[in-house]
């Protein structure tokens, strides 16, 4: 029976062990960045973005085709109507009719003009209910043009603008997916930086605890000071409050690096930290030159500027004489029936030029030049000020990250030395031939060589990934990046 009961017990605490490690994911910086790339509310915020840009591309692009539209207006009009007579009086009438059309219209815009050129065919049906008549109205084809002949012309300007704002969306796509690298590895080194205190507070606290238990047998036969103890003792219970403010603060971290790589709240994680870092050296000019041509900055500055000139365009337009241009040509007839309306079709003519001249404005259409000049040469100045800037952002975070897998390489040296250094100092403590003094700063500087170890690998990675998300290229491997655009 006793023997069923062990057997039952041990089933039970492997099951519980298995689910445990069912429940424990394996981290490695890669896995970070994978995950954060393919399920990461950022990643899905930075398609959305997209997205809408790809569509709002696509929309100008349809406007520079041509429409073909079919519409019919069905009518029943049964009403007392005033109806003005020809000698100029006027008499209630009352329309018992029923009238339906038909329409098909071809659209053209013209981009480097602003007009649009149009082809329509259409009829037309009219029934009398009292007369008991029928008549139809043809136009089997009608050609057209219309023309700002002075105006703004839209077209010209979202050919100049739309597509530098789709290449910009894409670049900042492609970006967004390295920021959201740089941000993983923040996140997951500030996680195994959190791991890595509550690791330290543990062995700080164990040895503390081992100490202070030691200094007790010591401090009875007279060995160790009532100073000293008192100092052992301190240390442990700091080292214990240490251990349980570590483990609230993993808790917190834990919990924010799972919302941000989208995992469950009741995955537990265990990092696999990388030793080592990468050793290669970035040329600056090579940085700057897919820099300029990758990000998204300099066509950011672009857009800016060719917007502003669009604006003052749109002033100019409308500051003076304004002229609007309609011309058609077509075939048209009318008769008792379908056949006869097509029959002996008579030429369809109609021009017209609308003309409109501010004589009296106060100086408003002048303003609103002024105010469009100015607003271009601030976005020309502040362009030419972003891209000084850019320039001088790309050369810093060149220079920064070839000088970080150096200090990578320092401070996992000093890491190695801080805990061979507490390993002496702890062991001359127990042989008495050290002070407690000595021992606290070995123990900090341990803890701080860590801590700035785990800073450093940051730093590297965080630097590596922020400086591919400019230049959307792959130093490590010599490879440019190409990103699969979510369409």
């Amino acid at each position: 029976m006793k023997t069923m009961i062990c057997m039952a017990m041990l089933l039970a605490l492997c099951r519980s062990m298995a689910a445990a490690e069912a429940d424990t994911l394996m981290l490695s910086l890669q896995d970070a960045i994978r995950l954060a790339q393919e399920q990461s509310p950022s990643v899905q915020s930075a398609r959305n973005t997209f997205l809408a840009a790809y569509w709002n591309y696509r929309n100008f692009r349809t406007n520079l085709l041509p429409s073909v539209t079919l519409s019919s207006v069905p009518y029943i009009n049964k009403q007392v109507n005033k109806i003005t007579q020809s000698d100029g009086t006027a008499c209630f009438i009352r329309q018992d009719q029923f009238g339906a059309d038909l329409s098909l219209c071809v659209n053209q815009n013209v981009s480097w003009t602003g007009g649009s050129i149009f082809l329509k065919s259409s009829l037309n049906r009219i029934d009398e209910f009292r007369q008991q008549t029928v008549a139809y109205s043809s136009q089997p084809l009608v050609v057209g043009f219309e023309q700002s002949l002075f105006g703004y012309n839209s077209l010209k300007w979202d050919k100049r603008i739309e597509p530098v704002r789709y290449s910009e969306a894409k670049k900042e796509y492609a970006e967004a997916l390295e920021v959201i690298s740089a941000t993983a590895c923040n996140h997951f080194f500030a996680l195994a930086l959190a791991q890595a205190e509550l690791e330290m507070a543990r062995q700080n606290f164990e040895s503390a605890d081992t100490l202070y238990r030691m200094a007790q047998g010591r401090y009875e036969i007279g060995t160790v000071t009532e100073n000293e103890m008192l100092q052992l003792e301190i240390n442990r219970l700091n080292e214990e409050t240490n251990m349980m403010d570590a483990e609230i603060g993993l808790n917190e971290v834990s919990q924010n690096v799972r919302s941000f790589l989208g995992l469950s709240p009741t995955v537990a994680l265990r990092l696999v930290v990388p030793d080592s870092v990468p050793q290669f050296q970035v040329p600056l000019s090579m940085a700057m030159e897919y820099a300029l041509l990758h990000s998204p900055d300099p066509e950011y500055f672009r857009r800016v500027v060719r917007e502003s000139e669009s604006r003052l365009s749109y002033a100019r337009s409308n500051r003076g004489l304004r002229a609007d241009l309609y011309v058609q040509f077509g075939l048209s007839q009318t008769g008792r029936d379908v056949h006869s309306s097509y029959r002996h079709l008579m030429n369809q003519e109609y021009a017209s030029v609308t003309l409109s001249f501010p004589i009296l404005d106060w100086g408003r259409g002048r303003g609103k030049v002024k105010v469009a000049k100015s607003e271009l040469a601030l976005a020309q100045m502040q362009a030419e000020q972003g891209m000084e800037d850019f320039n001088k952002n790309v050369e810093k975070l060149v220079l920064q990250f070839n000088m970080q897998s150096r200090k990578v390489h320092i401070a996992t040296l000093t890491d190695r030395r801080a805990v061979q250094r507490h390993a002496v100092a702890r062991r001359l403590y127990i042989m008495g031939r050290s002070s407690i003094l000595d021992l606290n700063a070995a123990i900090s500087e341990k803890n701080a060589a860590r801590r700035n170890c785990i800073n450093a690998m940051r730093t590297y990675w965080g630097l590596y990934y922020t400086l591919r998300s400019i230049t959307a290229y792959d130093f490590e491997h010599h490879t440019p990046l190409t990103e699969q655009l979510p369409l």
